[in-house]
């Protein structure tokens, strides 16, 4: 019998993927999710007729409970999701993440269900892990917030002197940098504990800047990329916070929903972290005119703002060895190769630019210095 898999968050943007790689590969799917309008607006009628949809909130046990009837393995991506916003919907944050996960265990304890595939998020490393002129790592760098600004971005060492970034692995140790940041390492070491208390196998992936077909564009919070391709869609230039130099690792969506579909298959996964990108840095300036080229309006040149966002951070981009090693996990759509795809998405599905909406609640709460 084709194992049944319970995807909470599954009409979002990574769970309609997952759901057509889970169905793909033989599995029977059904999903939980409370479809709210800024990250949805409609598009579960996306949804493969073949999945079984439950429409609820993760925190209602009366709503989580049916939804668990005779599944086998649970992906748990249902999430508020946004640094910036996490900063000033802190209750929100709290509550979707934290509370409906522990919903969520409550109610899988009543059950038999084996695995447990958690998402979690690169924002649990706060700054990645970077390394001096000596060579030397450095694990647990942060930024003084009140030095930031034009010409002192980088983080530097106790010395003054400049460091360069490296890529992270699961080993550097997390350093919670925003709200966000908060509730998703409360969501994996949920899990975690809870799994290993009830003999059950639990994997947790911490999944680095997400993008491709099928993103909200017309939410703010939703991802760099989305943000980018909603403002160029509408001649306008991307906003850029800081300098643009910034580095971060771009993974593919689709490379993202086979990662999870790994996790819920290799034995040897169960009980670890895993980083899910694609090991590659970028630029945030970089992707931004490389976006801009793709979507053919070259000349828009993306608006540095020399200002900092609260809880963003510098560099942080993945080390992959663990996920090549435990799950067989190998990248297939590199950034540069998939923007022509994006970009012929974005003309497609249009979209309703909020990135100023985003900029003037944060800057009226002093969450941009």
């Amino acid at each position: 019998m084709n194992k049944r898999v319970l995807v909470t968050g599954g009409c979002g943007f990574i769970g309609r993927h997952l759901t057509r790689e889970l169905l793909d590969n033989g599995y029977q799917v059904r999903v939980l999710d409370s479809l709210i309008d800024q990250v949805h607006g409609g598009t579960e009628a996306q949804l493969d007729p073949r999945v079984e949809l439950f429409q609820g909130d993760v925190r209602d046990a009366m709503v989580v409970r049916p939804a668990l009837i005779d599944i086998d393995m649970v992906v748990h991506l249902a999430a508020e999701v946004g640094v910036g916003q996490s900063m000033y919907e802190i209750a929100r944050y709290v509550g979707a993440n934290d509370l409906g996960t522990a919903v969520l265990l409550e109610e899988i304890a009543r059950t038999q269900i084996s695995r447990i595939v958690v998402a979690s998020s690169m924002s649990v490393y706060g700054e990645g892990l970077y390394e001096d002129s000596q060579g030397r790592l450095h694990n647990n760098v942060r930024r003084n917030v009140f030095q930031i600004g034009p010409g002192a971005w980088e983080p530097l060492d106790q010395q003054g002197q400049p460091l360069s970034p490296v890529a992270t692995d699961e080993e550097k140790p997390v350093d919670l940098a925003s709200i966000y940041a908060l509730t998703k390492y409360a969501q994996e070491r949920a899990v975690m504990i809870f799994a290993e208390a009830y003999r059950r196998e639990a994997v947790a992936l911490r999944l680095f800047n997400v993008f491709g077909p099928g993103q909200a564009l017309s939410n703010p919070y939703t991802g760099v990329l989305a943000n980018f391709a909603s403002r160029l869609a509408a001649g306008q230039p991307p906003m850029i916070f800081e300098d643009g130099r910034q580095r971060r690792d771009f993974v593919h969506v689709r490379d993202v929903a086979r990662a999870f579909r790994l996790a819920l298959e290799k034995q040897q996964a169960s009980g670890h972290v895993i980083n899910i990108g694609s090991g590659v840095s970028w630029s945030v300036a970089e992707v931004a005119r490389l976006l801009a080229e793709a979507m053919n309006v070259p000349e828009i040149a993306p608006e540095i703002l020399g200002k900092a966002r609260a809880g963003d951070i510098r560099n942080c981009f993945a080390d992959i060895s663990k996920a090549r090693e435990l799950l067989g996990y190998q990248p297939q759509h590199p950034l540069d190769g998939s923007l022509g795809e994006l970009a012929a998405w974005v003309r497609e599905a249009g979209g309703t630019d909020r990135g100023p909406e985003m900029r003037r609640q944060l800057e009226e709460r002093g969450l941009v210095s």
